[in-house]
């Protein structure tokens, strides 16, 4: 049982109380416009606009620490460099990457002590050694295009002290991360940094343009200066014991070639009990000139260069971040669940809906741009916090979807031209891609009771237009017309497993209950845009497609995953291996595709089967042959790794939708806690990566790794785990007429509450469980009363909400106690 933080839930912060954790505990910083990755250990990298092809500082990934480089600080104790008895010393702000040994008394046995808090958009390094304290603290401000490393530097013994601090970054030669790590003979003689105006000056030309960087400091006159990596850190050293910190100068290089890097030296002369602040800022542009919107680094030195602004910026990120968490607040009995739902989960998916999988410590930058269903899925959660944000985006996706009706794989923001892209060959669609769009379309329609957006025409990605609504209906125009032998979707490129190719041939039964699920709710919105005719014609092909499925697809005791084309049944239990997959048969329940009777089969078949301590398996058992008809190459992957056998937490978030939606509100709870990051706070040496955030995957039973997790912060488990959790156990869910409560939660608990932003106005809610017992699932509220008035059914009616936005209402709404629900 090991514990590496806590959370402080008042400052939305978790404390890294021992900065050896497992794995790298990462946060972000900035935007879209400028945006960064900071580690415990201060490692991680900048980029502008595009973490692919705007890299500011570098990152080598998966190296020994797995964080470095980085953003450093290096405080160097000029004393005991003149005292012939003592040798000299020094140390980094974050406890990397120099490493003096931990203390295990908060820093009285002499030895190094340091908290990180991690924020919303920023990351808090306090350090003490040496009778010396530190506080280092970088974020990027809202809107700029450049990052602050602030540093304090306290002197709390009696006698006066002085140090000196060298800040050291490595530059990306090349804006471009490839072509800056893989092009040596290229980006090794391109680089150009120097000291102009009193600021190191970065600057890459290329043959369409030349990108300036600059940093500078202010609060201390700069000593010494240098941009050349070699120099600064000596030859065969490492940011461990760099030769210029040693040195206690820098050598004042200017580089033209090779490696660039940003070190300003400054030496601070410290009163008993006097701080100094000393406020460094990277950003991108010229020091001296303003161009391309950015006005120069100098202008941006003198304005925010101070610590009052510092501190000003820093209350204007931590104030926007509360604005944007603020429409859903909740308190449960859990107090992990409030830690997660509250903070940082939420943070989480709009880390992930800006980022989408570009930028992480697993993602390079490769995928730079916007995959196409992941895009959509992580609108789901963000839609009741920003909606203009997800409108805007949702026109971008939805002129990424082709004429015929399928999505482009990859969607790029920066180069993206509706009407002028090429459509993929019929093999390269993935059969799932814009099934999507009509759970996150009604999603965003019901939340701001906006139906008029079902009319707007948008333009497909390579020719004509449509309206929302008729993009929708071409999605699944194109899933009909892509059908195998069964009347079942054919799998395509890849359903939602991208390690299951059942081809233009084979059927896959998830993408089938998928598309159930997506025609119903098209019906829904033809409805509202007063377009019966089309919401029959949907209504009549989920029938027979759930018609088609159950006959064909139905295995005895759960649903098979697929279906090739001479016949092989994918997920069956006559197969030896992959018996049982989970997507097909939780989705064949929230899809409403199937009986009761059926659904609760296969449900608890995937309970006895794929259930596991720290969530539920993808298939059992892994696979280890080829299997005849079917391309499956999660082969690559040892059994219990991903797809192959391990816990995909994306697919455990259905898992808990599935059984909200039988009323097993235990059973939903369970596998809620199974994979819940919070719980692993007093475990973190068991499941490894950071216990504020989810992971895209844990590995399963049949790996020697079984609970550890990997790939965190950007994975689509954000977002359905939060709409899992709010939208299905606490029920809270916008409808066409208003906002549902439906709770389904586990026997145990007594209610809960919430404040919710709900089309303009708030809902302060309360939801009540009677006492006594004798309910069931499925069994309807006792009451539910606005501002004191009884209203039938579940539904809070948008049009009782009335007053002026910002009007708070008050909801209550009574439950009948349930019993503890078996299996």
């Amino acid at each position: 049982m090991t514990s590496y933080g806590y959370f402080d839930d008042d400052a939305r912060e978790y404390v890294v109380t021992r900065p050896d954790t497992p794995l790298s505990w990462i946060n972000y910083l900035g935007s879209r416009l400028y945006g960064g990755i900071v580690t415990q250990n201060a490692g991680g990298y900048s980029f502008h606009r595009s973490g692919g092809t705007g890299r500011i500082l570098r990152m080598r990934f998966n190296g020994v620490p797995v964080d470095q480089p980085g953003r450093y600080l290096y405080l160097r104790d000029d004393d005991s460099y003149l005292r012939d008895d003592v040798s000299g010393d020094y140390w980094s702000a974050s406890w990397q990457p120099v490493g003096r040994p931990l203390s295990e008394d908060g820093g009285a046995d002499g030895r190094y002590a340091c908290t990180v808090r991690h924020g919303l958009g920023y990351s808090v390094f306090t350090a003490r050694y040496a009778g010396i304290t530190s506080e280092f603290t970088c974020f990027v401000p809202v809107g700029q295009a450049f990052e602050y490393w602030n540093l304090r530097v306290t002197n709390p013994g009696t006698t006066s002290r002085r140090v000196s601090v060298f800040s050291y970054a490595e530059l990306a030669n090349e804006w471009n991360y490839r072509q800056d790590l893989e092009n040596l003979q290229y980006s090794q003689y391109v680089v150009r940094a120097g000291l102009e105006d009193g600021m190191i000056h970065r600057t890459n030309r290329t043959r369409h343009a030349v990108h300036s960087m600059f940093f500078g400091l202010a609060g201390a006159p700069v000593v010494s200066f240098d941009t050349d990596r070699q120099a600064f850190l000596g030859p065969y050293r490492t940011p461990a014991s760099p030769q210029a910190v040693e040195a206690g100068r820098c050598g004042n290089t200017e580089t033209v070639g090779d490696n660039a890097c940003a070190s300003l030296h400054t030496t601070v002369d410290l009163a008993p009990g006097e701080s100094r602040d000393l406020v460094m800022i990277l950003g991108v542009g010229h020091p001296s000139r303003a161009g391309e919107g950015l006005p120069s680094g100098r202008a941006i030195l003198d304005e925010y260069g101070t610590p009052g602004r510092v501190a000003a910026e820093l209350d204007l990120l931590r104030n926007g971040w509360a604005d944007r968490l603020a429409p859903l607040q909740v308190r449960t009995p859990d107090p992990e669940l409030n830690s997660m739902i509250n903070v940082w989960h939420a943070y989480q998916t709009h880390m992930t809906f800006n980022w989408s999988r570009g930028v992480s410590l697993v993602e390079a930058g490769d995928r730079d741009g916007l995959g196409y269903r992941d895009t959509v899925q992580d609108m789901l959660s963000v839609a009741h916090s920003i909606p203009s944000e997800v409108r805007a985006r949702l026109d971008l996706i939805l002129t990424g979807q082709t004429a015929e009706g399928g999505g482009m794989p990859l969607v790029k923001p920066l180069t993206h031209t509706p009407g002028k892209e090429s459509a993929p060959g019929v093999e390269r669609y993935r059969s799932d891609d814009t099934l999507w769009l009509p759970l996150t379309v009604a999603t965003f329609v019901y939340e701001t009771g906006d139906p008029a957006y079902l009319g707007r025409v948008l333009p497909y990605a390579d020719h004509g237009e449509a309206t929302v609504l008729d993009h929708l209906l071409q999605a699944l125009r194109f899933s009909l017309a892509h059908r195998g032998v069964h009347g079942l979707l054919q799998g395509l490129a890849a359903d939602w497993n991208d390690c299951v190719h059942l081809g233009v041939t084979g059927e896959s039964v998830f993408s089938t209950f998928l598309f159930h699920a997506a025609a119903l709710r098209v019906a829904g919105l033809a409805r509202l845009a007063g377009r019966e005719e089309d919401a029959a014609w949907c209504d009549e092909q989920a029938a027979a497609i759930r018609a088609a499925a159950n006959e064909a697809a139905w295995d005895g005791e759960w649903f098979v995953r697929g279906i090739s084309a001479d016949g092989v049944r994918l997920g069956s239990r006559s197969a030896a291996e992959g018996q049982i997959y989970l997507e097909s048969n939780v989705w064949a329940v929230i899809g409403g595709a199937t009986s009761r009777e059926r659904g609760i089969t296969c449900l608890d078949a995937v309970n006895a089967r794929l259930a596991t301590e720290h969530g539920l398996a993808l298939l059992d058992p892994p696979h280890t042959t080829p299997q005849e008809g079917v391309e499956l190459s999660l082969l690559v992957f040892p059994p219990g790794h991903k797809e192959n056998g391990g816990i995909f937490c994306h697919s455990n978030a259905w898992a808990i939708v599935a059984e909200t939606v039988l009323g097993r509100g235990d059973r939903a709870y369970e596998y809620y806690r199974s994979f819940l990051p919070a719980r692993y706070n007093d475990q973190a040496d068991v499941r490894q990566a950071e216990p504020y955030v989810y992971s895209q995957f844990t590995h399963g039973p049949a790996s020697p790794r079984f609970g550890q997790s990997r790939n965190s912060w950007l994975t689509g488990t954000a977002s359905w785990t939060y709409v899992a959790v709010t939208q299905y156990l606490l029920g809270i869910t916008p409808v066409a007429d208003g906002l549902r409560i439906e709770p389904c939660l586990p026997s145990t608990w007594d209610g809960f509450s919430a404040r919710r932003l709900f089309r303009g106005h708030w809902l302060d809610i309360t939801v009540t469980v009677s006492a006594g017992s004798g309910g069931s699932p499925g069994d309807p509220a006792l009451s539910l009363t606005i501002d004191g008035t009884e209203v039938g059914g579940t539904v809070v009616p948008a049009c009782l909400l009335t007053g002026g936005p910002g009007t708070t209402h008050t909801v209550a709404l009574t439950l009948p106690a349930r019993p503890p629900q078996g299996p």
